[in-house]
């Protein structure tokens, strides 16, 4: 009999470390498939980009313009000094240039409060409603491992619980097949027609399957980040920085590689040529030499400052002794981003361009919750994953010598949507024909003229049942949220641009008004390209370091 008990003592010790271990058992599981993936990859190889020609092209009229998009991913507003902040001071004065020396659009939109639907906009112009790129994929078993690892992480507290169908994960296309469809035109396409050369560098999140991939959807040529390291996590440059309380870090960690492709998808892998904010710059300053003398698009996709945090030695070192550590790591990654547009400027100028260059920075959302950082969205509420100002306000500065003057402001609400119509203006490209472009060329908006004739007084925002509408100075967010039915919030940002003042329940008149205007977006819907498989909560005033209690704010959001 003692030995019976015994037996069973240790059974239930067992099972009980195994349990308060079950998130670490299922990280253990991801990395080790991770390093059957990435391992013994070859190194970092020359790329064959594409070479133009050795003496200028020449045109009837006006050589169009070299466009260079460049996109960081998750900067908050508070990032970006030109907006009178930089994270723990630090200046970001290549960034601020572009402002300086063109224009910032100081109520710019993201098209999403996640990275792939913006990016979706981005490339076409039109809404999800449109296009069916509504959500934004996640490698094979992500949003399971998160589920259960947020559940583990977040045992002890109050917050109200994750929803996740697996029987709905189970019945999704894979990820590289969970892209923008073929029938959709890029940007991409419309200027490789006018007879630009086309290059995409870094991310990309749009499918890599079935014509999705970058170099099927009008790239010439595409160096793809495969997979999420900046470095190895061992190499003797890097300074990492783990999040114990956010299941995503977690998740990344445990499931992401250190590689790239080139115009070849999953089956051609080998090793960046360095830390990838790095690499990616050096590259794109290869591209900018061997296609000066004939138009160009280069989008520049960045990673930074997105998690995992991961900065070099050297960047980690000049920014200071800032507190706490994944801040000072978060510093030195915008740090190189904001190196990065330094080079590539001083690239164009080297090859004497830059007057004849277009150079756009946006942000592919607002900063996100999950870093542990309270400040990185201020002044705005909210954080990337919610639909709050905080997760959607994001820079666009462009600088066009000669287009546009040095200095210009435009305070229009504009949004991704019109990164499409703008560029294939200025390029001088003819826009698709029979596809409905829901976005509007920005470019007008320098001048009072321009802003006089604005049409556009309504801009939309959708996850699923997650759903939003500006319309003029007001805006409405309705969120069904699946434990306590239906919440809204709706704000007239011309007087509380913060978001502080919910108007929801004493103007049932703009309620109503602003409702009409989502009915109407939604009735001519196509619905989304695949179906949400987990609703996560997301505080709205917290970071995800902090403990949830009764009464704060939060919004479900489904992916």
């Amino acid at each position: 009999m003692k030995k019976i008990i015994v037996s069973a003592i240790v059974i239930a010790v067992a099972a009980s470390a195994a349990w308060y271990k079950r998130a670490d058992i299922i990280l253990a599981a991801a990395k080790f498939r991770t390093s059957q993936i990435y391992a013994d990859l070859p190194p970092a190889r020359e790329i064959p980009w594409q070479q133009g020609p050795a003496s200028p092209q020449i045109f009837d009229g006006e050589r169009p313009p070299n466009i260079i998009l460049i996109v960081a991913d998750d900067f908050g507003y508070n990032d970006i000094s030109a907006f009178g902040g930089g994270v723990a001071g630090l200046k970001t004065p290549s960034i601020d240039r572009i402002s300086a020396e063109g224009v910032a659009y100081t109520q710019s939109y993201s098209g999403a409060s996640t990275c792939a639907p913006s990016r979706a906009m981005m490339m076409t112009g039109r809404y999800p409603t449109r296009t069916g790129f509504e959500f934004t994929p996640t490698p094979a078993g992500m949003l399971k491992t998160v589920y259960k690892v947020g559940k583990a992480l977040k045992s002890d507290d109050a917050m109200p619980p994750a929803f996740y169908d697996a029987d709905m994960d189970a019945q999704q296309p894979s990820y590289e097949e969970k892209g923008l469809p073929t029938s959709e035109v890029t940007v991409a396409e419309v200027l490789k027609e006018s007879g630009y050369y086309t290059a995409h560098i870094g991310k990309w999140h749009l499918g890599r399957a079935n014509g999705s991939a970058a170099h099927d959807q009008g790239f010439d040529d595409s160096l793809l980040m495969q997979s999420g390291l900046y470095l190895p996590e061992n190499d003797p440059n890097v300074i990492n920085a783990k999040l114990p309380f956010d299941a995503i870090d977690k998740f990344l960690w445990a499931g992401m590689g250190y590689s790239a492709s080139f115009n070849s998808g999953d089956t051609d892998l080998f090793k960046p040529g360095g830390y990838l904010t790095d690499y990616w710059t050096e590259e794109s300053i290869k591209v900018i030499k061997a296609n000066k003398n004939r138009p160009f698009f280069l989008y520049l996709a960045h990673w930074g400052a997105h998690t995992p945090l991961q900065a070099t030695r050297e960047d980690y070192e000049a920014v200071g002794d800032i507190k706490p550590h994944r801040k000072r790591v978060y510093a030195a990654m915008v740090r190189a981003v904001d190196r990065s547009v330094g080079k590539i400027m001083e690239a164009l100028e080297a090859e004497g361009i830059a007057e004849n260059t277009m150079v756009i920075f946006t942000s592919d959302n607002g900063g996100p919750g999950y870093l542990g950082l309270s400040d990185i969205n201020l002044p705005f509420r909210g954080w990337k994953i919610t639909l709050f100002e905080g997760g959607i306000r994001v820079p666009l500065f462009i600088k066009w010598p000669g287009k546009i003057p040095a200095g210009s402001r435009v305070d229009t609400p504009v949004a991704h949507i019109d990164m499409m119509p703008t560029i294939a203006a200025a390029a001088g490209a003819t826009p698709p024909e029979k596809i409905a472009i829901d976005g509007l060329n920005v470019l007008p908006l320098v001048t009072e003229e321009g802003v006089n004739n604005w049409q556009r007084e309504t801009l939309f925002w959708q996850s699923g049942h997650y759903q939003v509408v500006r319309h003029g100075d007001w805006k409405l967010l309705v969120n069904d949220r699946p434990t306590d039915g239906l919440k809204k919030w709706l704000f007239n940002l011309a007087e509380d641009p913060t978001e502080q003042n919910n108007l929801a329940k004493s103007r049932l008149d703009k309620v109503q008004e602003l409702s009409a205007l989502l009915e109407a977006h939604q009735s001519e819907a196509r619905g989304s390209l695949w179906s949400p498989v987990i609703n996560t909560p997301i505080l709205i005033d917290k970071t995800k370091a902090a403990q949830f209690t009764q009464g704060d704010e939060y919004i479900y959001m489904p992916n």
